[in-house]
């Protein structure tokens, strides 16, 4: 015998009995001595083959029975959520009990992993809630997992992100597979004993009808459940929803009420100054208002607009309500550039192709700006750079950083904002300059959190080294809910202090700062009923910016009072636009 031979049969004779319990299951080994060697232990084994297949035939029902019922939020994963008469099921065996033997295990097998595809998409939904506050879509988000790989590779380390990923696929392939056998074994017992299955399914259809009818509940809901046959449904309309989308919004794309604005027509109240767009990484309204964080935000926050104001800046703040909540920065960002409501990546790509004016791609329009950004957290190509207008862009390796990565960021944002300092801010210029700076310090998982040092001491940020080692680590932080509300409300404090240091610092008559979050923080930080607020504040020496938008109603300071108004974060461009002179010229209608 060849040594594959042996191998094949070693294989063959290892998988058969799990298979073999399912008589259409058999015909996929084909073996004989399998067949009667399993035959052979069951004659010499009758009770404990007979209570094997029961065991068998028992796990099969409850695997089906919790992908059927898997809940999609994390409230609804419960005990009792699991205790539910599915009418998929009762449907389901009446149709395997009068269909053929070939028929019956394809229908089975079909339809087990489809269930199984479903309860898949049920978790999926509850991660995609808890970090980004919204379902998983499965036409627009396969791309976000590479993301997600890529922060825990950062975070926990590129040995435990590549023991997740395969453990995540391996989850996967086995419900998917585990569910359709199980639903082939349930098929090929129901065939069985068909007329006992029969008057069960007619009895327990009898009692589904009669729970629906009476509303009888159980643990606070209806006992008769259709949960897989609602999942499928609402993934339909959302693939529907989706298709539809794309075209109402590449219409909506088109249509810009600056875009045939001329050049000389833009922003002409803000020429000679400064201008500097900088988003606060997952700066939201939790922040300022959480119990657990705000006393330290907040009084970071008096502090530092009672330093501006000593050397000559005043600030107004309100808030926006964003496009994305936990994560998906980009679509936050576009959405503010672009004054359009950018939700999803979809969107994103729509826009970034368009021609419609980011209110960056407005100062560099008017040819009275020179444009930059400063983006520490992007680490390859960046072709969206063409539509946000800007004439150079730093990533993160070319701002001279040395030191360590603290978990995602890969540098702190005060050597960020040095660099952005020495390398254009500082430097003599024959055009102002307007910048769009992305910070990162406040990423999650909020560990370790660099500080505040000398800003004469950063050099080439080896300075951080004995920082980040003393830090807290990212995996004693990212599991505890009140450890990261802690953390994060650490890190908003520094990002705000570097950044107002950096201004009160270097600043000057001419500079306009305009700082902003891009969302919420996770619902493990910003709670479950958390809104999509993000503060928003528009700094500046000359009294005469500020007075443009005195109309707005928006907080004096640095900290948006709880009553001050709340824009969508789209309305901001035109708004913005608008009061400092710029006179709208439609396109695209």
């Amino acid at each position: 015998m060849s040594q594959d031979t042996s191998t094949r049969e070693r294989e063959e004779g290892a998988a058969a009995p799990l298979a073999a319990e399912s008589s259409g299951a058999r015909r996929f080994f084909r073996a004989p001595h399998v067949r009667a060697r399993l035959a052979r232990w069951r004659a010499r084994h009758p009770s404990a083959a007979r209570w094997l297949s029961l065991a068998v035939t028992v796990l099969a029902a409850l695997l089906v029975q919790m992908a059927l019922q898997m809940p999609n939020t994390q409230a609804g994963l419960r005990p009792s959520a699991f205790v539910r008469l599915p009418a998929e099921a009762i449907i389901g065996a009446v149709v395997l009990l009068y269909l053929p033997r070939r028929a019956r295990i394809v229908a089975a097998a079909l339809a087990g992993a489809l269930v199984g595809w479903l309860a898949v998409l049920d978790m999926l939904d509850i991660g995609f809630t808890e970090y980004l506050g919204r379902p998983f879509n499965m036409i627009l988000d396969w791309g976000l997992f590479d993301d997600a790989r890529s922060y825990v590779a950062d975070s926990l380390g590129s040995t435990a992100a590549l023991g997740l990923t395969v453990g995540a696929i391996a989850l996967v392939v086995a419900l998917v597979v585990l569910v359709a056998l199980s639903a082939v074994r349930l098929g090929s017992v129901l065939a069985r004993h068909r007329a006992r299955a029969a008057r069960g399914a007619l009895i327990a259809g009898t009692v589904w009808i009669a729970c629906t009818a009476l509303g009888v509940q159980f643990a606070g809901a209806p006992l008769a459940s259709r949960h897989a046959a609602a999942v499928a449904k609402a993934q339909a309309r959302t693939v529907r929803d989706t298709v539809r989308d794309e075209a109402a919004f590449g219409k909506e794309a088109r249509a810009d009420a600056f875009g045939n604005t001329p050049p000389a027509q833009l922003v002409p109240d803000l020429r000679g100054k400064d201008v500097i767009f900088t988003f606060i990484e997952s700066y939201g309204r939790s922040a300022i208002e959480d119990p657990v964080m705000a006393p330290g935000v907040d009084g970071t926050l008096a502090a530092r607009t009672q330093a501006l104001a000593k050397a000559g800046f005043h600030a107004k703040s309100g808030w926006l309500t964003s496009a994305t909540y936990g994560g998906g920065s980009w679509l936050g960002h576009s959405t503010f550039m672009s004054g359009l409501w950018i939700s999803n990546q979809q969107r994103y790509r729509t826009v970034m192709a368009s021609d419609h004016l980011s209110l960056t791609k407005v100062f560099a329009k008017t040819g009275a700006w020179d444009t930059v950004g400063v983006m520490p957290g992007v680490v390859k190509a960046w072709p969206e750079q063409k539509y946000y207008g800007l004439d150079k862009v730093y990533n993160a390796f070319q701002l001279g950083y040395h030191g360590p990565k603290f978990s995602w960021s890969t540098m702190p944002d005060q050597f960020a904002l040095q660099q952005f300092q020495q390398r254009e801010h500082g430097r003599e210029r024959g055009k102002p300059l307007m910048s769009e700076i992305i910070l990162t310090s406040s990423h999650q998982p909020w560990a370790p959190i660099p500080h505040m040092v000398g800003w004469d001491q950063l050099g080439d940020g080896r300075i951080y080294g004995p920082i980040e080692k003393a830090g807290k680590k990212s995996a004693d932080v990212i599991a505890d809910s009140t450890a990261s509300r802690e953390e994060y409300g650490k890190s908003i404090q520094y990002s705000v202090t570097a950044l107002t240091q950096w201004l009160q610092r270097y600043g000057t008559e001419d500079t306009v700062l305009v700082f902003l979050g891009d969302h919420q923080p996770i619902a493990r930080v910003s709670g479950n009923h958390a809104s999509r607020d993000v503060p928003v504040s528009i700094v500046a020496k000359d009294p005469k910016v500020l007075q443009k938008i005195a109309g707005w109603g928006w907080t004096d300071g640095l900290r948006p009072a709880h009553t001050a108004p709340v824009w969508k974060m789209s309305a901001f461009r035109d708004r913005f636009l608008t009061a400092y002179g710029s006179v709208p010229h439609p396109s695209g209608e």
